[in-house]
């Protein structure tokens, strides 16, 4: 834990306004957010958000386009510190220690608490150093060691034995789903506790999207994963928890039988049965 931060802070996880609560409340919690706000200049984003995810799950982050989950997501490591005039208030409290504040070292987050994007990014590199390039930068040298990264990595993402004869080719000749499969993989790399999805796959064709989807909930049973969708089914197919974002606020939170059976707003119902305007 003391590698999140550059100087010890203060515990803050018990104060701000109460999160969400669900069933989570009985499971070990790997992160949450208290009163959260996301503001690009003048306008806000995300209004005072507090939500919590549990351990070794998968929460599904749902809403029409524009309401704000990717922001929210992006929130959660502080990717969206890269974004000019974007400012974040609030408590993001992973491991006790709030990673949102002055003292948390950034680099450290994101080692992890690793990202997904959308649309497949791999580097214009070969599969191997798609993989060994995070690592490597982070002190890894030896030789050894670095292939049992990779190979432990891409058996994680249901990649090894497609690609274990050709490591030195170019990621970029792998197909659309091969490739964000690897970039899974070169998350894993970092050996993150949390792992964030944006909408993995949204670009995907309904074969890849079937991996993709087993992948993740295979991966569960190791690492804690929240992924934006805007695809229902897919949420309901493959996440315990959903959260239903509307205009910046979350609308309901809870379990995902209990949000796509008997949600208890007339918004979620509305949006879940396809009458939402």
């Amino acid at each position: 834990m003391a590698a999140i931060l550059e100087r010890k802070t203060e515990d803050v996880f018990n104060r701000g306004k109460q999160p969400v609560h669900s069933g989570a409340d009985l499971q070990k919690i790997a992160m949450e957010t208290i009163d959260l706000s996301v503001h690009y200049g003048e306008k806000t984003a995300i209004h005072q958000v507090s939500l919590r995810f549990p351990e070794k799950n998968v929460t599904a982050l749902i809403g029409p386009s524009g309401c704000g989950k990717s922001t929210y997501l992006r929130s959660l490591n502080r990717m969206n510190d890269e974004i000019e005039q974007c400012r974040t208030d609030g408590k993001i409290m992973y491991k006790q220690v709030d990673i949102n504040s002055d003292e948390a070292n950034v680099f450290e987050v994101r080692k992890q608490i690793g990202m997904v994007f959308q649309k497949p990014n791999p580097f214009a590199k070969s599969i191997f150093n798609n993989i060994a390039y995070g690592p490597s930068h982070h002190g890894v040298k030896n030789k050894q060691q670095l292939h049992d990264i990779v190979e432990e990595s891409l058996r994680k993402a249901a990649l090894w034995d497609e690609v274990k004869d050709q490591l030195h080719r170019s990621a970029l000749a792998l197909s659309g789903g091969q490739q964000q499969r690897l970039c899974i993989a070169r998350a894993l790399a970092m050996k993150p506790e949390v792992l964030l999805l944006d909408e993995p796959a949204s670009a995907l064709d309904p074969v890849s999207t079937g991996k993709i989807e087993e992948l993740i909930s295979e991966l569960k049973q190791e690492f804690t994963i929240i992924i934006v969708t805007h695809n229902m089914q897919q949420a309901a197919r493959i996440s315990d928890h959903t959260a239903f974002f509307y205009m910046g606020d979350v609308v309901e939170y809870g379990e995902t039988e209990q949000i796509f059976t008997n949600p208890q707003k007339q918004q979620t119902e509305d949006y879940i049965s396809g009458n939402f305007s």
